[in-house]
């Protein structure tokens, strides 16, 4: 597959991706009266169940015959890639909201570009080589 397919088709699940997200989170903080870290850390959790699905089956299938990752192999460096993106987003929206009050949406907002760049080269370099 071509890189800009692949990066193509890692945008689109990750605009979705992001729209779970930011629906979980909303709905948490303003619906709920959840904090924002709680709000956080519940949606990136469930934004990264349907993630792994679509990198595996559509952004980075196995070529015919490649059966060098098991699923088990292959879930635990993707829960890896997850820290990792997830790591830097969370620290990135505490330096926003914290240390520059920004608001908690923006800073939530700002935070999935982070995770997605992290989390895209994660997987393409280690879990889905």
């Amino acid at each position: 597959m071509k890189e800009s397919v692949r990066i193509f088709r890692f945008a689109m699940v990750g605009t979705l991706n992001a729209l779970i997200t930011a629906l979980v989170v909303w709905l948490l903080m303003h619906i709920e009266g959840e904090s924002y870290i709680t709000a956080n850390i519940i949606a990136y959790v469930i934004a990264q169940i349907h993630n792994f699905i679509w990198c595996k089956y559509w952004i980075f299938p196995l070529e015919s015959g490649d059966k060098k990752n098991s699923i088990w192999h292959q879930m635990l460096f993707f829960a890896g890639a997850f820290l990792l993106a997830y790591s830097a987003q969370f620290l990135f929206l505490l330096m926003l909201v914290e240390l520059l009050h920004c608001n908690e949406y923006l800073a939530q907002f700002l935070g999935l570009f982070i995770y997605g760049a992290v989390n895209f080269m994660t997987n393409k370099h280690v879990t889905f080589r």
